[in-house]
């Protein structure tokens, strides 16, 4: 276990494997760098990569000062980023592809960036959570009522059927994990608010982000997680989109998978180059 402070000295954890370049997993709702499927990617990709495996601020053994601000968690990835050279590849899944994209429109020195599945809804027919899905979640953490805010979470912003809520209570270890991190829902709401209610995604936003970009999808998946991955490749200017199945993440994450494509990805033939493990 590794620990970098972050610029409002907020301790940051991360696991460190492998030798090569610098790759940084950014966890998306739930997840947290102990989480089975994220242990498994770091592994299958510290082969060819330094892979560099993070709690999120508020998760794990990360710190979680107050008050939050999306700007914080951006620092902390580019608190990262500093401790594996000052440049990076980065994947990042579901609201971590928003952080991930967020913190690449705001400067950081990422040389190549694979965005998995970030939950746009860009499609007025696709289902859309509620209006107030970002206030309501961050009302019901606090108000201490983290299992109504697990379940609120996933069934009306993730689209779960209600009985997937009460399997998962029911699975050893696996309820104590979703209540450990559930405080830390308000944080990807806030990532994800404005960009679920069924409106094309503003034109020119992330301009800046010129870097290669990965978008990958699931055939699989829901019909608004795939429209809103197609209009994101759309929308950047160096971006390709990669469909294939079982690359969905909303069941089992496809560790094998995601690491082939993302060792083809990011060791591609490209001028790009970044830090090595130092």
């Amino acid at each position: 276990m590794n620990t970098v402070t972050s610029k409002d000295g907020t301790k940051i954890v991360y696991d460190k494997t492998g030798q090569g370049p610098a790759l940084i997993l950014v966890t998306g709702a739930f997840s947290y760098r102990k989480f089975p499927g994220q242990v498994q990617l770091a592994e299958l990709l510290s082969g060819q990569f330094t892979v560099y495996n993070y709690d999120r601020r508020g998760r794990g053994d990360s710190g979680d000062k107050q008050p939050y601000a999306i700007e914080r968690e951006i620092e902390d990835l580019q608190a990262v980023i500093d401790e594996a050279g000052g440049s990076a590849f980065v994947w990042g899944l579901s609201s971590g592809a928003v952080l991930a994209l967020q913190a690449a429109a705001n400067g950081a020195d990422i040389a190549k960036l694979a965005l998995h599945e970030p939950p746009f809804v860009v499609d007025p027919a696709d289902r859309k959570p509620p209006h107030n899905f970002t206030a309501h979640v961050s009302e019901l953490i606090a108000a201490g009522r983290r299992a109504e805010a697990i379940k609120y979470f996933m069934t009306q912003g993730m689209g779960a059927p209600s009985f997937v809520v009460g399997m998962m209570k029911l699975m050893p270890g696996v309820w104590s994990n979703l209540m450990a991190v559930a405080h830390t829902l308000p944080y990807d709401a806030a990532l994800l608010d404005g960009y679920m209610e069924g409106k094309p995604l503003p034109a020119g936003l992330w301009r800046s982000v010129t870097q290669p970009v990965l978008v990958l999808q699931g055939t699989e998946s829901p019909a608004g997680l795939r429209h809103g991955a197609q209009a994101l490749a759309q929308a950047l200017p160096n971006a390709q989109l990669l469909s294939k199945k079982g690359l969905g993440h909303t069941k089992k994450l496809p560790a094998k998978l995601i690491s082939a494509e993302l060792s083809a990805f990011f060791t591609g033939n490209s001028e790009v180059r970044i830090a090595a493990n130092r």
